[in-house]
């Protein structure tokens, strides 16, 4: 041949693409490759030429060569199509990024063109591809495909089936324990999947059962996480991070837990630990940036951004963080970043927390609504529970609040978050006040610590008179909390009872902690105009209305 194959291949593995491709062009038009003489050579040019688009990321004509592969494979003699795959080793890969220059494989050439589908994003093509090869012929990477493309059209029973096959191929496919535990699969079982490999060696069979007890415990804290005990699986994964200190990915997935149970603190100390070992992680990074905003620290959230923007452009998680970044500057810029989020990744539900709370936000409730049931779709988590709430009794829909909330207390009954939401439902209601606080104490014994139970149990004081209740229930907490939200709604409580310079003194703490906390800066201005004689309300009507919302807007923030 004038062309040697075995040339394209030496630059596919040393990964010069560009050469490659042209060095392709010359190959597939070679007389030796003739399409009637020899259409088995002309087939496995083709597949070559493929490759090489591949990885050019030009999938269109990837596709486009892969298929003319498969026309003339089809031209070939059936006994040398038997010979040809015959001679393929069995344990060669069939990702386009793997080449090899024996004979083609019809089923690697349709997962190559599947996988070209699955880069643009085409769902359905990719699965008309993959559905096209035999069961028995599908190796790891083929069942893990499609497993993620039947999941993303929303057909479970056979993602689950898919999946199952990747763990029975390999136990140590995470991506497929996370997937199966999310679909609905129980601990035993997925570890039921897990191959039963006897061990000659007395040392040998103890390392397997090592190795298998940590996964076994992998398994588990997934099952926890979706099942939304966040409590077992936190003290799941600590216990493997003790086995395997500095593990990035525990340290990041017990962070996130940490993110979305209210634990901000020791969220964002994991979170830059993890950072501090890889500062080019992107995974997650969203979920920071959410926290360093709940903590004003917008000069690390500046430089979160321009971080990751110079690390990957492309990833979903940027998108979401500079949605974070622009939402005080520019609201309407700030949800086309969370937009572009989820058509990145439709997947991501992060994007759809982002989206809900700027809807909400931007008094957007029934838009708001749809974000935030995206997100529960995905997978229901406390936060998506709050959006929905808080949306529902923003379009004075109780009825759906309450259900909702009741739905969180039933996905989550230890969670103090799902008692105070149905609360809050009850709260919106004057007749419902009782209630409302018996939930908020039923909170705080199940959580002493939740701050966000005490600061609506004391409102609900506030309104009914109690502004004694109020005030001893938040000192208690200020002993161990140093908190803006709580200094604010001090301040409040004292400058509803005339003490003004105990307003003063907590309105002045909170801008210490928080120099950006708008509801504090608004208040204190207020108390400024008391605290001269003059009526804040007198000038105009509408500063009472603009401070009021403020209030209600970090609250709102705080709980969400």
């Amino acid at each position: 041949m004038d062309v040697p194959k075995d040339q394209i291949a030496t630059l596919l593995e040393h990964g010069l693409y560009s050469s490659a491709q042209m060095l392709g062009c010359f190959l597939v038009s070679s007389p030796a490759a003739n399409a009637e003489t020899t259409p088995h050579l002309k087939a496995e040019s083709l597949v070559l030429l493929g490759d090489a688009l591949f990885r050019e990321r030009e999938y269109r004509r990837a596709i486009h060569t892969y298929k003319q592969a498969l026309q003339y494979y089809k031209i070939i003699p059936k006994q040398s199509q038997t010979t040809s795959r015959s001679s393929l080793p069995s344990n060669r890969s069939s990702s386009p990024n793997s080449f090899n220059i024996s004979a083609i494989n019809e089923n690697e050439v349709k997962f190559k063109i599947a996988s070209c589908h699955c880069a643009l994003s085409e769902n359905r093509a990719a699965l008309a591809e993959m559905e096209g090869i035999p069961g028995k012929a599908r190796n790891l990477q083929m069942h893990m495909l499609m497993g993620k493309l039947y999941r993303n059209s929303r057909h479970i029973r056979p993602a689950i089936a898919c999946y199952k096959e990747c763990l029975r191929h390999c136990p140590y496919v995470l991506d497929a324990i996370t997937a199966l535990a999310e679909l609905g699969a129980t601990f035993k079982d997925i570890i039921s999947l897990f191959p039963q490999t006897p061990m000659r060696s007395s040392k040998a069979s103890f390392d397997h059962f090592d190795s298998s007890r940590w996964l076994q415990r992998y398994v588990e804290a997934q099952c926890c996480i979706v099942s939304n005990d966040y409590k077992g699986g936190l003290e799941l994964f600590s216990d493997l991070l003790q086995r395997f200190p500095n593990n990035i990915h525990l340290l990041l997935e017990i962070a996130k837990i940490e993110a979305i149970i209210g634990k901000n603190d020791e969220a964002i100390m994991n979170f830059e630990k993890a950072r501090s070992i890889d500062p080019y992680i992107v995974t997650y990074m969203d979920e920071y940036a959410m926290l360093l905003k709940t903590k004003s620290d917008y000069l690390k959230l500046n430089k979160l951004a321009h971080d990751l923007l110079s690390i990957d452009p492309t990833k979903p998680e940027v998108f979401v963080t500079l949605s974070v970044l622009w939402e005080r500057k520019d609201e309407r810029g700030a949800l086309s970043y969370a937009d572009k989020s989820i058509r990145i990744d439709e997947r991501h539900i992060p994007g759809y927390i982002m989206k809900g709370n700027l809807l909400l936000t931007a008094k957007r409730a029934e838009a708001a609504v749809i974000a935030f049931r995206g997100a529960q779709e995905l997978r229901p988590d406390i936060r998506s529970y709050q959006g929905l709430v808080h949306s529902y009794l923003c379009l004075s829909k109780t009825k759906e609040a309450l259900y909702a909330a009741r739905e969180a207390m039933k996905a989550m009954p230890q969670s103090a978050k799902a008692l105070k939401l149905v609360g809050d439902v009850h709260a919106s209601n004057s007749s419902g006040r009782e209630k409302a606080k018996k939930f908020y104490e039923s909170a705080l014994r199940l959580e002493p610590g939740y701050l966000g139970a005490a600061l609506a149990l004391a409102e609900l004081h506030v309104i009914e008179g109690r502004n004694g209740d109020a005030v001893s229930l938040l000192e208690r907490y200020l002993k161990d909390w140093a908190d803006d939200s709580l200094h604010v709604k001090l301040a409040q409580v004292f400058a509803a009872t005339n003490m003004l310079q105990d307003s003063l003194s907590h309105y002045q703490a909170a801008l210490r902690i928080n120099s950006q906390n708008e509801a504090a800066k608004k208040g204190l201005e207020r108390l400024e105009k008391q605290m001269k004689g003059v009526d804040p309300d007198a000038p105009e009507e509408d500063d009472e209305n603009e401070v009021e919302d403020a209030d209600g807007e970090q609250e709102e923030t705080d709980l969400l």
